[in-house]
């Protein structure tokens, strides 16, 4: 695997999912964080490119409600600005550049030079919830990317897909995710996409 054509995609790593006191905590979650910080280290370490999606809702989002039925709505989370949107520690991008999703950019050209870029969303899905999603990928061009972080069965499936139609190569570190309940799995439609799995340790082993 060539460094120069693999990055990180890192989905979702943030406060209000990982940290028990969260608005959508994801039970355990927080058992995964010196794994996460092992990967935002190793990363960093390697000069390997990062990807960092998250969730940035304002109230009239079309998933949050207050009746949420916690498959395709969900309470309040991730709201714009607030502590519960920002990257858990483990995770926090070193020097980002950043695209929300409801703004429009003159150039892209700032993703060449960084090694962590955040893409915000308003949706599940970060190729549908962010319009920029796809120019980015198209500028990093990388073969392999390597996806972890959480919610393994809503978020993570999304990127997963959306990634497998994408790029040649789709690994997810399988220790490094974890499910909300209540949702099927995707592992039997992943193993269909020829998407990888492996852990933390068979990927280093890797590189």
């Amino acid at each position: 695997m060539e460094n120069n054509k693999l990055i990180f995609w890192n989905v979702d790593t943030q406060v209000d999912f990982v940290e028990p006191q969260g608005k959508l905590y994801v039970q355990g979650a927080e058992k995964i964080k010196p794994l996460w910080q092992q990967i935002t280290d190793f990363a960093k370490q390697k000069n390997i490119r990062v990807v960092n999606t998250a969730d940035f809702h304002y109230p009239e989002s079309e998933e949050l409600s207050n009746e949420p039925d916690f498959i395709n709505t969900f309470p309040q989370h991730c709201m714009a600005n607030t502590p519960g949107a920002e990257y858990i520690a483990e995770t926090q991008p070193e020097d980002a550049v950043e695209f929300d999703w409801d703004k429009n950019y003159d150039t892209f050209e700032t993703v060449k030079l960084a090694r962590n870029t955040v893409i915000r969303k308003d949706a599940f899905d970060v190729f549908a919830g962010n319009p920029h999603t796809d120019t980015i990928l198209q500028i990093l061009s990388p073969e392999t990317v390597v996806v972890y972080g959480v919610t393994t069965n809503v978020c993570v499936n999304d990127a997963v897909i959306g990634l497998s139609k994408r790029v040649k190569r789709v690994i997810v570190i399988m220790d490094a995710i974890k499910e909300l309940p209540n949702i099927p799995l995707p592992f039997d439609e992943w193993k269909r996409l020829g998407v990888e799995m492996m852990t933390f340790e068979e990927l280093e082993s890797q590189l």
